[in-house]
């Protein structure tokens, strides 16, 4: 089966990334307001990737004509729907991105960075302008250029890859778990927030969702063995691209501790 393959070569990356010595590095909320700091362009630049796949698999031009597998479009619209307009912890409707600032706010972490970032992009000419003259790190740079090289020069197999491979499998749930040991150690700062973003991705993803993207790499790669390699390339890459970034967040928390101990 070839996404059992797929899954095999991604293996090393994906324990990697969970084996990845950041999350113990996260032990007060100093650190924990750094990771989200990262994180959340990782929220934010998830939407231009599923964007990008309703844009090829479903039609979005007037007139409206059916487009590709039915089965396809469902998956995307339905997670469209999810990640655009789900209810938060208050039961109101809002973005994934939303509920993640909001987390933030709740924790006193600062979101200009990203507010900021989104602000110029209306002054910018491409995305790839507003990356390069930012003044986030190189790591995180690299990370949203691939983002964006994918999802607006991308086949659609290779969008997928992205979007399904590259993203965050394993990130929710582990995550949950740091966090409620977070929790424990200090009850005072309000997580609550930031817990149910977590769990309600894993929610989403585990029963539906997670099995309807595998399904739809199948769909777009059927026999094509240039297809499946790509797919492959471009899901190491998103893989390695997410690695880079988690040790980019680990040397930040690490200079900063080395910094107030002097």
């Amino acid at each position: 089966m070839r996404i059992q393959s797929i899954e095999n070569v991604l293996k090393p990356y994906q324990t990697e990334l969970l084996n990845h010595t950041l999350y113990s590095k996260i032990d007060d909320i100093s650190h924990l307001k750094t990771f989200l700091n990262y994180h959340s362009f990782a929220v934010w630049d998830f939407m231009s990737l599923l964007k990008a796949l309703q844009n090829k698999l479903t039609c979005t031009n007037v007139p409206w004509v059916p487009v590709g597998s039915p089965d396809t479009r469902y998956l995307i619209n339905e997670i469209v729907l999810a990640e655009e307009t789900d209810i938060n912890s208050d039961g109101c409707r809002q973005s994934h991105f939303e509920m993640y600032l909001d987390a933030m706010k709740d924790l006193g972490a600062d979101t200009s960075q990203i507010h900021s970032f989104i602000n110029n992009l209306s002054v910018s000419e491409t995305i790839f302008e507003t990356i390069d003259k930012s003044q986030l790190n190189e790591a995180l740079k690299d990370f949203l250029n691939f983002t964006f090289e994918v999802a607006l020069a991308g086949k659609p197999h290779e969008i997928a890859a992205a979007f399904t491979f590259g993203r965050e499998d394993l990130i929710p749930s582990m995550f949950t778990e740091i966090l409620k040991n977070f929790q424990k150690n200090m009850p005072e700062c309000n997580i609550n927030k930031l817990l149910y973003y977590f769990e309600r991705h894993i929610e989403l993803d585990e029963d539906e969702h997670g099995p309807m993207a595998l399904k739809m790499i199948e769909e777009l790669c059927g026999n094509a063995d240039k297809k499946w390699a790509e797919v492959e390339a471009t899901s190491k890459l998103a893989l390695e691209k997410r690695i880079k970034l988690w040790d980019a967040i680990e040397t930040e928390i690490m200079t900063k501790q080395v910094a107030l101990q002097i």
